[in-house]
C-alpha cells in the first residue's frame, strides 16, 4: 500500500531502549543476590564465546545513575530492563530480598525524575538456580506458584510507578536453545517431549500473573514479549506453501495464539498428539489461559529478522545445537522439524556478520499480522543491528550502519501506522553496549560504547557513538527526521 502522505507517529509515542539484568548489571553476588543459572552456566567450559559472563556486564548496578542521565540528555521517552528475579529472593521463593527491591525502586525513580516511562519486563532468562536444584525450574509444575509470587511482589512495591509490564522475554527463545539446541541452560538437546511441557508451565506462568495484575491494577499494561520472526516461502510450490503454514504455527503461532486467543494452534496440536507430545493440561488451564488473553494489553514484539521456508523430507534436517556465535559470516548451519520444514538462504536480502537477515519490511509484516490476526496494540520491545564497532584514534565512535539499519525500519514502522497498526513504544536493543549472551562482549548493540572486551578487564567508561545524537534527533521529531 502506498499513501499520499503519512499519518506519522501519534502523539505521546514512546521512544526507547532495552536491556536485561544479567546482560548490563554484573554485581552477580553483590546485597544479597542469589545465584541463577546463568551464573552456573557460562561457568561451563564452551558454552559463551571465549568463556565470556555477566559477573561485571557494564555494571549497570553501580552506574545506572549515569545511564540514566545519558537516557535523558538523549530525550528517551521508556526504558524497558528487566528485574533479577534472585535479586528479590534468592532463593527463588521465601524470604524477600529488601535490598534487591531497593535497587530497582531506586532505579524507577531516577527514570521518572527525568520523564522516562520505565517499562519492566518481570523475567528475562535468568531463574534462580534454587529452584532449578530444587525441582529443575520451568520443567515442574511448581515454577508456576513461585513466579506468580516473584511478580505479585513486584506489582505491589512499583505498580504504582510503572505503567508498562511484560511478563516473558522470549519465551520462545529461551525454550529452544535451552530444550532443543543445548545453548541455553539447561543444555539439553531435542528433548522435544519436555520443551513444550516447559512451555506450557511458562504459558500458565504468564497467564496467572496477567490475572493477578489486573486484579491489582486494571488500568495497568501488561503482555509478554515474543520473538517473531515471520516466514515466507520459499516459492508458490504448494509443498513449500504448507511448510510455511507449519511453520508459523510451530514457531511462530504456538506463543502468539497463547498470548492473543488464550489457545493453542490446532494443527499443531493435532500433529504433537500424534507423535505422543503434548503437553499435560491441568483442568483449570483452557480458562486460565482464555482468561488471560481477553486481559492483555498488547503484543511485545522482539523483531530482528525473517526467514524464508521450504519443504523438509522426512529424512531432512532436524534442529542443529550450533549456531553462528563468532561473527565468521556464513558459518550459521540449516535446520528444521523432518517431515515438516526447513529454512534456507533468502537470496534478496543482506545479513548481519551473524548471519541473521537484514529485512527492515519485515517489521511492517510483524505489524500487520498481528494487527489483523489479534486487534492488539502493539509494543515493539526489541529491534537493533549487532555489528563490531570501531574506536577512533580519537575517541569517536561512527556506527553508519547502525543508523542505515534503524532507519529503515522505523520507515517500515511508520508505514505499519499508516496501516492502521496501532503501535505504543519503539525499544531498540539495546541503549549500551552490553553481553551477548552467547557471544560475547564485541557483539555491539548499543548507542552508548562500553569499554569493555573479552577480557573483561576494561574501564567500563561510556561514549555515545554517532547513532546516540542521531537517535536524539529521531526522537525530538517524533520520528519525522531519520
Amino acid at each position: 500500500m502506498v499513501y499520499k502522505e503519512s499519518k506519522g507517529f501519534p502523539e505521546g509515542f514512546l521512544w526507547g531502549s532495552a536491556s536485561a539484568a544479567y546482560q548490563v548489571e554484573g554485581a552477580w553476588n553483590e546485597d544479597g543476590k542469589g545465584r541463577t543459572n546463568w551464573d552456573e552456566f557460562v561457568r561451563i567450559p564452551g558454552k559463551t564465546f571465549k568463556g565470556t559472563n555477566g559477573d561485571v556486564a557494564v555494571d549497570h548496578y553501580h552506574r545506572y545513575l549515569e545511564d540514566v542521565r545519558l537516557m535523558a540528555e538523549m530525550g528517551l521517552k521508556t526504558y524497558r530492563f528487566s528485574i533479577a528475579w534472585a535479586r528479590i529472593y534468592p532463593e527463588g521463593r521465601g524470604e524477600v530480598n529488601e535490598a534487591g527491591l531497593k535497587f530497582y525502586e531506586d532505579l524507577i525513580d531516577e527514570c521518572l525524575k527525568y520523564g522516562i516511562e520505565p517499562m519492566v519486563t518481570i523475567y528475562h532468562w535468568d531463574l534462580p538456580l534454587a529452584l532449578d536444584t530444587a525441582y529443575k525450574g520451568w520443567e515442574d509444575r511448581q515454577i508456576v506458584d513461585d513466579y506468580v509470587n516473584y511478580a505479585v511482589t513486584l506489582f505491589k512495591r512499583f505498580g504504582s510507578k510503572v505503567k508498562y509490564w511484560i511478563t516473558m522475554n522470549e519465551q520462545n527463545v529461551f525454550t529452544t536453545l535451552g530444550w532443543m539446541m543445548a545453548l541455553h541452560p539447561p543444555g539439553k538437546a531435542y528433548d522435544m517431549k519436555t520443551f513444550f511441557q516447559v512451555n506450557h508451565h511458562a504459558n500458565i506462568a504468564h497467564a496467572k500473573t496477567v490475572i493477578e495484575f489486573k486484579k491489582l491494577f486494571p488500568e495497568g499494561n501488561i503482555g509478554a514479549s515474543f520473538a517473531y520472526g515471520p516466514s515466507y516461502a520459499k516459492d508458490c510450490a504448494p509443498d513449500n506453501v504448507m511448510a510455511h503454514l507449519d511453520y508459523d504455527d510451530f514457531r511462530n503461532y504456538w506463543w502468539m495464539d497463547v498470548y492473543g486467543f488464550g489457545r493453542y494452534p490446532k494443527s499443531t496440536w493435532n500433529y504433537l498428539v500424534s507423535q505422543g507430545l503434548e503437553p499435560k493440561l491441568e483442568a483449570e488451564d483452557k480458562q486460565l489461559m482464555l482468561e488471560a488473553a481477553k486481559l492483555v494489553d498488547f503484543m511485545g514484539v522482539n523483531y530482528y529478522q525473517t526467514t524464508v521456508v521450504e519443504n523438509n523430507p522426512i529424512d531432512g534436517v532436524g534442529i542443529s545445537t550450533e549456531m553462528n556465535t563468532s561473527g565468521q559470516k556464513g558459518t550459521a548451519k540449516s535446520q528444521g522439524i523432518p517431515g515438516l520444514f526447513k529454512d534456507t538462504k533468502n537470496p534478496f536480502l543482506a545479513t548481519t556478520d551473524w548471519d541473521w537477515t537484514i529485512d527492515p519490511m519485515g517489521l511492517r509484516v510483524c505489524c500487520r499480522t498481528i494487527t489483523s490476526r489479534y486487534d492488539l496494540p502493539i509494543v515493539i520491545s526489541e529491534n537493533g543491528l549487532g555489528a563490531f564497532d570501531k574506536v577512533e584514534a580519537d575517541g569517536s565512535i561512527h556506527d553508519p550502519y547502525r543508523i542505515a539499519y534503524l532507519k529503515a525500519h522505523i520507515e517500515e514502522l511508520k508505514k505499519a501506522v499508516d496501516d492502521g497498526s496501532e503501535v505504543w513504544a519503539y525499544c531498540t536493543w539495546s541503549y549500551t553496549d552490553l553481553l551477548s549472551w552467547l557471544n560475547g562482549y564485541q557483539k555491539r548493540y548499543g548507542f552508548v560504547y562500553v569499554d569493555q572486551d573479552e577480557t573483561m578487564e576494561g574501564s567500563l567508561n561510556r561514549t555515545p557513538k554517532d547513532s546516540y545524537y542521531w537517535y536524539k534527533k529521531v526522537i525530538e521529531t517524533n520520528g519525522e527526521v531519520l
